[in-house]
C-alpha cells in the first residue's frame, strides 16, 4: 500500500492532477501543471500556513486545494490554522474556513472538510430535498427524493493508491455479475439469494421501483466489484428494533470479486460508502447495518471503521446484530485522503 507520506501528486474527480513540491516549510501546489499556490508552513503547534504567491486561480480553489493535500497527506492532522488578510467569502459560507478568535487567522477542521460534498459527488448534489412528511406501508416517514442514476461518488483513495467510486445499477449491463456474486458459496451463505438470470432480473427490478432503496455498484479503478443496497431505514423492515431517525440510512454489502477482499480494501470502499451516504443528506445522523450477527469477519471490519453493535435482535430469516455509525463519529478523526 502506498504511504500518504511519500504522495507527490493526487487525482481529483474531475479528472485533473493535483502535484506538489513540498519541504517542511513550503508548499507548491500545482494543478494540471499550472502553479495553483505556494505555502509557507509552520508545524509549531500544529500547522500554521500562509500564502507566500497566489497565481491566476480562484482563491477559494487554491485554498480547498491545499486543506485536502494536507490532510491527505497526513491522516493524523485534525486542524490547519490559515494566516489570511482576507478569508475569501465562499470559504467563509460553506465552512471550509471558519473564523478564530484571533485577528487574520482562519482555521480549517477535518471533521467540517470533509462534510463538504464537492468534488466528491460530482453533479448529484442538488442541494436539501424539501420535507414532506407523508405515510407508506404503514410508516410516517418523509417524502424521499427522485433517485440518482450513474455515477454517484469518486475519491482518490491515497492509502491504495485506487480510485473508489459509486455508481448505480444498471440491470442489463450488471445483471450477470449480480447472478455470479450471488450464486458463490461465499455469498450465499450469508445472503441466500442464489438463484437464476430472471430470479435476479426480478429482484433487482423490484428494488429500482422502490423509493426506499438505492443499489449501487462499488468499482476500483473503473472495475466493479462489489454490490451495495442503501436504504432509508425509516420505512425499513429494521424501524421496529431501533428508533431510526427520519434520515437514517441502512446498508446491505457484498463483495463479489475474490481479489478485492482483505481489511485494507474494506477501509477504502466502506469508509467511501458511509462519506457518500452522510453527504447525500446532510440531515442524516446515522448509518446502520443489521448483518448476521455470527458473520464475526464483517462485524470486527465495520468496529474498525468505528461502527458499534447496539444489540443483537431477530429478524424472521436471521438473528442480526445492529451495527450503528453516528455521523458526529465518523467524521471526528476520519481516516478519508
Amino acid at each position: 500500500m502506498p504511504n500518504p507520506n511519500d504522495l507527490t501528486a493526487l487525482a481529483l474527480p474531475t479528472g485533473k492532477s493535483l502535484t506538489a513540491d513540498e519541504t517542511a516549510s513550503r508548499l507548491m501546489l500545482s494543478l494540471e501543471g499550472q502553479p495553483l499556490i505556494s505555502l509557507c508552513l509552520s508545524r509549531q503547534p500544529g500547522l500554521q500556513v500562509s500564502v507566500g504567491e497566489r497565481f491566476a486561480q480562484p482563491d477559494t480553489q487554491a485554498i480547498w486545494a491545499s486543506c485536502y493535500w494536507l490532510f491527505a497527506r497526513d491522516p493524523a492532522c485534525q486542524r490547519l490554522v490559515w494566516r489570511l488578510d482576507e478569508a475569501p467569502a465562499h470559504a467563509l459560507l460553506s465552512g471550509l474556513l471558519i473564523p478564530t478568535e484571533t485577528a487574520g487567522e482562519y482555521g480549517c477542521e477535518r471533521t467540517l472538510f470533509w462534510q463538504l460534498p464537492q468534488p466528491w459527488l460530482g453533479q448529484t448534489m442538488a442541494g436539501v430535498y424539501p420535507q414532506q412528511m407523508v405515510i407508506s406501508g404503514g410508516k410516517r416517514h418523509p417524502l424521499r427524493p427522485v433517485k440518482p442514476r450513474g455515477e454517484v461518488y469518486r475519491r482518490f483513495d491515497a492509502r491504495l493508491g485506487a480510485w473508489i467510486s459509486l455508481r448505480t445499477v444498471e440491470i442489463e449491463l450488471d445483471l450477470q455479475r449480480f447472478n455470479r456474486w450471488q450464486n458463490s458459496a461465499r455469498v450465499a451463505s450469508f445472503w441466500e439469494e442464489e438463484g437464476s438470470l430472471e430470479q435476479h432480473r426480478e429482484y433487482l427490478s423490484k428494488l429500482e421501483a422502490d423509493p426506499h432503496t438505492l443499489t449501487l455498484i462499488g468499482c476500483f479503478d473503473d472495475q466493479p466489484f462489489a454490490y451495495f443496497e442503501a436504504y432509508w431505514a425509516k420505512e425499513d423492515r429494521i424501524s421496529p428494533f431501533y428508533d431510526a431517525g427520519d434520515y437514517d440510512r441502512g446498508i446491505h454489502m457484498l463483495v463479489g470479486e475474490e481479489n478485492h477482499r482483505g481489511p485494507h480494501k474494506v477501509a477504502s470502499w466502506l469508509s467511501a460508502l458511509v462519506h457518500y451516504l452522510f453527504l447525500d443528506d446532510p440531515r442524516t445522523q446515522r448509518v446502520v447495518a443489521e448483518p448476521r450477527a455470527d458473520n464475526a469477519k464483517m462485524i470486527g471490519y465495520m468496529q474498525n471503521q468505528r461502527f458499534h453493535c447496539e444489540k443483537e435482535f431477530d429478524f424472521p430469516h436471521k438473528r442480526a446484530a445492529l451495527m450503528v455509525l453516528g455521523r458526529e463519529r465518523f467524521f471526528d478523526r476520519c481516516v478519508l485522503g
